[in-house]
């Protein structure tokens, strides 16, 4: 697993920068008028001399260099050793003050996540990002500074929460920009949809024109009071269907998503014929395993069921959803544990930073095509798993 962020930064030299959004570099040459957007990594200890106008300088120690203790250069500091996978063309954010250092965009990554926003109008039993009621509209000013510097080669980009439609008209900059920059790149929002009721926002959504753009929704049922205790709020399965009503009227791709637990997996099978009568016309249904993050952990009791437990009512759903020529997809699961039946469905989803397996794993033959495990996975995860070999 990767870290993307690191605390206690040290300084080797004066700090007279504030919280700064830049871009790695490896090359010393890079051209004068362009390196005040760049942070220079210097590899294999510290030279006698660092070239000027670079943001920062973080320094790669070696293990056998005696670091001097003040350098005339400003803003070099000490890479921690968790950071070393960070090279040419990564986007972080650094705070000196704090002495955080936060990775916003990996370029060799195919899938990068953009947290917009910690606050949300749901309240999730399993939310993975438990929201906080804070101002945190700075994160939109500094994703607009990273968006320039990020490149032009990566499958996706996700936006994520929190709930990004609470950002309002900030939300549409944010996808404006990534038009503008890397178009190229299929944008995809993870929302509940609920403020799409107001279809001023969808429509506000659909002029951007993004040419690659999808909202993931979550349905978690078929019946409404039922979606509403898994959110934790009161009414919000019509607003949920409101607002994906809205976004399909106005021509924007919608994905349904439904998170597999306790609470949800009883009812696969009746929430794949709703689905399938009521919203055939999305665009994609993703059928999710359970992330042992934030809420879950603390809800565990209420939520954990084997996923060998649940294996006749998903095979069910996404045999209704493939008669009725929908786009049906298994995320985060394991191959050991689904029913041969549905490996056709499955996806390898989960980001490569936090993607693992486990001992059970290591003489599998399967593993480059088996959806593996959150890092989080420790803390509960089947006792059937077994090495696939055939």
């Amino acid at each position: 697993m990767l870290k993307l962020s690191a605390f206690g930064i040290e300084a080797l030299s004066a700090v007279t920068e504030q919280t700064m959004v830049a871009r790695i570099t490896t090359n010393p040459a890079y051209p004068k008028p362009l390196r005040d957007k760049e942070m220079l990594l210097v590899q294999g200890g510290l030279p006698d001399s660092l070239p000027e106008g670079f943001k920062a300088y973080f320094i790669v120690d070696n293990g056998k260099l005696s670091l001097p203790k003040n350098l005339d250069i400003p803003n070099v500091f000490l890479l921690p050793e968790d950071q070393y996978y960070l090279s040419d063309g990564d986007v972080v954010k650094f705070d000196p003050e704090r002495k955080v250092l936060r990775t916003l965009y990996r370029r060799k990554a195919k899938q990068n996540g953009l947290l917009v926003t910690e606050r949300c109008n749901n309240y999730c039993l399993m939310c993975s990002q438990p929201p906080r009621d804070i101002d945190d509209s700075y994160i939109v000013q500094e994703l607009l500074q990273a968006i320039p510097l990020m490149g032009k080669d990566n499958v996706e980009v996700g936006i994520t929460g929190g709930e990004p439609t609470l950002l309002g008209d900030d939300l549409i900059k944010l996808l404006e920009s990534l038009k503008r920059h890397i178009p190229q790149t299929a944008v995809h929002i993870l929302s509940n949809g609920r403020n799409f009721k107001d279809i001023t926002l969808a429509q506000k959504i659909a002029a951007v024109a993004h040419p690659d753009l999808m909202i993931g929704i979550p349905v978690y049922s078929d019946i409404a009071n039922l979606h509403d205790y898994v959110v934790q709020a009161e009414g919000a399965f019509d607003e949920t269907i409101k607002g994906i009503l809205n976004l399909k009227r106005c021509g924007v791709k919608v994905e349904i998503r439904v998170v597999i637990h306790k609470q949800t997996y009883q009812r696969l099978p009746q929430l794949a014929e709703f689905l399938a009568r009521n919203l055939l016309f999305v665009d994609h249904v993703a059928l999710m395993g359970l992330e042992m993050m934030g809420f879950t952990k603390a809800n565990i009791d209420d939520l954990w069921i084997d996923p060998a437990d649940y294996q006749p009512q998903l095979v069910e759903a996404v045999e209704t959803l493939a008669r009725f020529k929908m786009n049906v997809s298994v995320y985060n699961h394991q191959l050991c544990l689904l029913d041969k039946r549905l490996w056709p469905y499955n996806k390898k989803s989960i980001s490569d930073w936090k993607n693992e397996y486990m001992p059970e794993c290591e003489p599998c033959l399967k593993k480059e095509q088996c959806g593996g495990f959150f890092s989080s996975a420790n803390f509960r995860y089947s006792e059937n798993i077994q090495a696939c070999f055939v």
